[in-house]
């Protein structure tokens, strides 16, 4: 089933006690994001300390609810411009409650993780994020059935990532 729209933000904002996401790609075609990653190529950076969005007061208000809001993002270095916008906000979302890992498949096989981003919700919904090969993103599909392998999918993730405090630490990425 497509979601979109209504049912899509329900499921993304009405989960009762987890939301995972598997992110796969290097890059991302977002609406409205163009600007900003150019500003940031061309050195502007946000204030990790004082960003706020509608995302970060929503990781407040989950973690502030007990839920748990976690990703795993896969990659390979060195990380693309788009990446490295993008962990730009991942500083501040860790800030508001977010578990991020990364799994550094750079200098190491994959695990046994798809090639498929997807979002699961209280380990009972899973939906299917597609993409065209640019990251445009083509639609969202919820999946119909048994999500025990998705289950394994993020245990496996998980498990083989680092949390994003240490990547960075690591790599010395600010």
């Amino acid at each position: 089933m497509l979601l979109d729209g209504e049912e899509w933000q329900r499921l993304l904002h009405g989960f009762a006690q987890s939301a995972f996401r598997l992110e796969t790609l290097p890059a991302y075609k977002v609406a409205g994001e163009a600007e900003e990653i150019q500003d940031f190529l061309n050195g502007q950076r946000i204030d990790a300390g004082t960003y706020t969005s509608g995302w970060t007061d929503r990781l407040k208000a989950h973690t502030a609810a007990g839920r748990t809001v976690q990703r795993v993002h896969v990659v390979t270095r060195p990380l693309s411009d788009y990446l490295r916008y993008e962990f730009m906000y991942y500083h501040p979302h860790a800030m508001a409650g977010e578990n991020i890992r990364i799994l550094d498949l750079t200098d190491r096989p994959n695990p046994g993780l798809p090639n498929q981003d997807f979002w699961m919700f209280d380990d009972t919904s899973v939906v299917l994020m597609n993409y065209e090969p640019d990251g445009t993103q083509i639609d969202r599909v919820l999946v119909e059935g048994e999500v025990g392998q998705y289950q394994e999918w993020r245990r496996l993730a998980v498990a083989e990532s680092v949390s994003f405090a240490e990547f960075v630490k690591e790599h010395g990425w600010q």
